[in-house]
């Protein structure tokens, strides 16, 4: 099936730059909880232990894999532009609320709600951009959108300095839920979907989730890839959520400090990853079909040794070193999941096959945190951990290797 071509050209670039601070909000309201950890912990005085703490964190994972599937749907069977604005604004408020939780149960319950109304929004970004981009430039196009994602987690990996500052750990969530209402207010006005022809659109609207599923789950190559995403997010999310705390004891910072090295360095890796690994598999593309299965490859491979020397590092300056490595290899994978997605799938489904693979690798993340979070409380080694992770994003590049794509049209 040939996919539509969009020659307005700035209008495909501008949607970029508009759903750019989407996804650095998405980010930074979730990040922001791991890095104020020991404030949380002291504020509210129910959250006694590591596993207790690790709960809250995997309750948003939890929340946002069980959505990710609908929120995909929804993205592919309704208007994108109504779901990126009303997933937009809902999570910003349930920030704001986080702000004003007292007790474990009431912050219990509102990671969970953000993480139902943050999952709504990626595969319905991601699936905008691919609409509007082409072969030509929907890896570059990707990247630049998800380094809004790293962006959002560097300026959450500075909660711990608001955290320890006067203003405390609740002024975080309340300016950072009041910056989210106001942009999708701008948004509004702003963001358009894509033009379609009658008959797409006719198709879209037609999709029911069973045969829609039924479609995606018949299709090896869906099947592959959801394995391929799924294994790396152990690695991903337990960086993500854990290393502020590990790199704190480890090498006994402040929270800030463990807080802005955890997220700088694997940050500035992958701002560098997703350019040169966007740009890197346009190019390959035009060679050959399976371009940007080799740079994802490529990229999660680099994974595999930074993980093993993190969990050795016998000083924050060797973890630093391999986290940025870690953040380039994260890099190119990140810019390719949804252009190698439409090479397997027909655009019609690019919302939800991206909601089912957010739901798998989101859950069993979630499930990676917690259990972390019982290991750290039994005394288990940090290079344990790691050399699990290790291990799982070696599985995941064996895997994607073995994936049929068909070619990409412009």
């Amino acid at each position: 099936m040939s996919e539509r071509r969009f020659p307005a050209i700035s209008q495909a670039w501008l949607t970029v730059l508009l759903l750019w601070p989407v996804a650095m909000l998405n980010y930074l309201d979730r990040q922001i909880f791991s890095t104020m950890k020991a404030s949380i912990m002291a504020d509210v005085v129910d959250i006694r232990t590591e596993a207790a703490f690790g709960s809250l964190m995997s309750a948003f994972l939890y929340g946002y894999g069980v959505m990710s599937l609908l929120g995909g749907y929804l993205g592919d069977r309704f208007n994108r532009r109504w779901v990126i604005l009303g997933s937009l604004g809902l999570w910003s408020l349930v920030t704001w609320l986080t702000g004003r939780a007292q007790t474990y149960e009431q912050l219990w319950w509102a990671r969970s709600i953000m993480g139902l109304s943050e999952a709504c929004y990626i595969p319905a970004g991601l699936a905008m951009i691919a609409d509007f981009h082409g072969a030509a430039t929907r890896s570059r196009a990707v990247g630049i959108h998800q380094s809004g994602i790293k962006m959002g987690i560097i300026l959450g990996g500075m909660g711990g300095y608001i955290a320890d500052s006067h203003y405390g750990w609740r002024a975080g969530f309340e300016w950072c839920g009041a910056a989210g209402v106001l942009y999708a207010i701008l948004l509004f006005f702003c963001l358009r979907n894509p033009p379609r022809d009658d008959a797409a659109l006719a198709k879209k609207q037609g999709l029911a989730l069973w045969p829609s599923l039924r479609e995606l789950f018949g299709l090896a190559g869906f099947l592959l890839l959801l394995l391929y995403v799924t294994l790396p997010a152990v690695p991903n999310w337990v960086v993500k959520s854990w290393m502020p705390a590990v790199l704190a004891s480890a090498f006994h910072l402040q929270q800030g400090q463990a807080g802005s090295s955890a997220t700088l360095s694997v940050m500035f890796g992958s701002f560098a990853g997703l350019g040169l690994g966007g740009w890197l598999a346009d190019r390959w593309q035009q060679r050959s079909a399976r371009g940007r299965i080799y740079v994802s490859s490529l990229g999660l491979a680099c994974c595999i040794p930074a993980l093993v020397a993190i969990g050795a590092a016998p000083n924050l300056g060797v973890a630093v070193v391999f986290l940025v490595l870690f953040g380039i290899g994260w890099g190119f994978y990140d810019a390719n999941n949804m252009p190698i997605l439409c090479q397997v799938v027909r655009p019609e489904l690019r919302a939800t096959g991206f909601g089912i693979m957010n739901m798998v690798s989101v859950l069993i993340g979630g499930y990676a945190v917690d259990l972390v979070g019982k290991m750290r409380d039994a005394g288990e080694p940090q290079s344990l951990m790691f050399n699990l992770c290790a291990l799982a994003a070696a599985g995941a590049v064996a895997i994607i290797l073995s994936v049929r794509v068909k070619p990409a049209t412009p």
